[in-house]
């Protein structure tokens, strides 16, 4: 039953965040508050869009859900359906940009990550971290978009790094999570994913049952694409590696989203890559310290202990060898690069393809390239490339190519583009490449 609440114009029905109605209760429409300071919402839906803008706030399910568990309240749901609101996501999606281009653009928003921690083998690294749940786009076959689903609790994602030379790897991964009492609650095999902020990496929404302790089981490896130099054999070996996590809603609630401008969204360009080099992934020395320090880009929880490796690929430029020039397609840059040196093919020259975004220079792994050389108009060699993993090139594709010394014309064409899902900024890109060609000199 309802209750009859005066006749005061700051005065009306209630329903509070525990989901039941707050009997006799005097509500401050200026403050948005009752009792207590306590905040809660009219039960009259008009009302309740009517007080919004006196909170100077967007009262979406997202501002509410945070209200409920700043006071430590369940129930909601049940309120807001009650009030009118569809069942969705907790978390406010930023809407897509409109007349999206085929190419790498500015995306809504910028969203705050944190840290959950790292575990560490003698080959391979993993860091977990953690968003705001978000949409991004599934490439395999037709695109699809997943969107936030109701039950979604934040966007997990994981990087997986060579211990001995940093090179971000490209991986086989699976994924458990399991609560404290070693139950299983989530067991989907991540995606590995393209972000403006993250560059490569691993990653999804996950839904889990509530806050509490949380133990990350990823099983890692082996690494399918040829090693040369510092990883030739090595990395052949799948290892399962665990990170444990304190999930609390305040920790997702304290990320900032900072939207971009209207004018800016949508144009050429990308989000810079989050910055790593002031974080401390030291151990927690039990001083005083909440784990819960903030920087610019990260708000880590002191686990781990090594540094996070560049996700950019190494400058092109900088690398040993014959530079032959760096053609776009795609809205990709491919970068050629010829190399004498022994670790690739003893006694021919190597062919080095490097894929990668624009702005960011991040590596576009998982496709399938190839390659022809030509002299005076005929094919002398037509060949696939190899996806390849160097402690010096990084992330590449290559092949053998004696019959570089008698080309004059390298052409090199993408069969299949990269097959990683994409947050926003990058999912209309990097699908349709055109054949590139690169001048031998010959």
């Amino acid at each position: 039953m309802t209750p009859t609440v005066g006749t005061d114009d700051n005065q009306f029905p209630l329903i509070s965040l525990s989901g039941c109605v707050h009997r006799g209760s005097r509500f401050d429409r200026r403050r948005g508050t009752g009792p207590g300071g306590v905040v809660h919402i009219p039960q009259n839906r008009q009302a309740f869009l009517e007080l919004a803008p006196n909170l100077g706030m967007d009262w979406s399910r997202r501002t509410v859900l945070r209200s409920s568990a700043a006071v430590g309240v369940l129930g909601v749901a049940g309120c807001l359906e009650r009030l009118g609101f569809e069942e969705q996501s907790a978390w406010e999606t930023p809407d897509m940009v409109e007349d999206r281009p085929d190419a790498v653009y500015m995306p809504p928003a910028s969203e705050e990550m944190g840290i959950y921690g790292q575990d560490s083998t003698d080959d391979y690294v993993l860091e977990v971290s953690y968003t705001f749940p978000h949409r991004f786009w599934l490439v395999a076959g037709d695109r699809e978009r997943v969107d936030v689903q109701p039950d979604d609790t934040l966007h997990l994602m994981m990087v997986v790094w060579d211990a001995e030379t940093g090179t971000v790897l490209p991986v086989d991964m699976s994924l458990e999570i399991t609560d404290a009492d070693g139950d299983l609650v989530h067991g989907d095999a991540p995606w590995s994913m393209l972000s403006q902020r993250m560059g490569f990496h691993y990653g999804d929404n996950v839904d889990l049952p509530g806050e509490g302790t949380y133990t990350a089981s990823a099983r890692v490896g082996p690494v399918s694409a040829r090693r040369t130099g510092d990883l030739e054999g090595r990395l052949d070996e799948a290892v399962t590696l665990e990170v444990d996590f304190e999930y609390q809603r305040s920790d997702l609630h304290d990320l900032e989203l900072n939207m971009l401008d209207d004018d800016e969204q949508g144009e050429p360009g990308a989000l810079p890559l989050m910055d790593h080099s002031d974080h401390d992934h030291g151990h927690d020395d039990g001083g005083d310290h909440d784990g819960h320090d903030h920087h610019d880009d990260l708000e880590g929880h002191g686990h781990g202990e090594h540094d996070h490796p560049t996700v950019s690929g190494p400058p092109v430029a900088d690398l040993e060898g014959t530079l032959l020039g760096t053609e776009t397609t795609a809205d990709a840059a491919l970068s050629a690069l010829v190399s004498d040196q022994d670790r690739f093919e003893e006694d021919a020259p190597a062919l080095a393809i490097f894929p990668r975004t624009p702005y960011n220079d991040v590596i576009l792994p998982f496709m399938q390239l190839s390659a022809a050389l030509e002299a005076d108009g005929e094919t002398i060699l037509e060949t696939s490339l190899t996806e390849t993993l160097d402690h010096e090139f990084g992330h590449h594709y290559g092949v053998a190519a004696p019959e570089l010394a008698d080309a004059d014309t390298l052409v090199v064409r993408v069969d299949t583009p990269p097959q990683v899902s994409r947050h926003d900024g990058y999912e209309t890109a990097f699908f349709d490449f055109e054949a590139v060609s690169f001048d031998l000199g010959s």
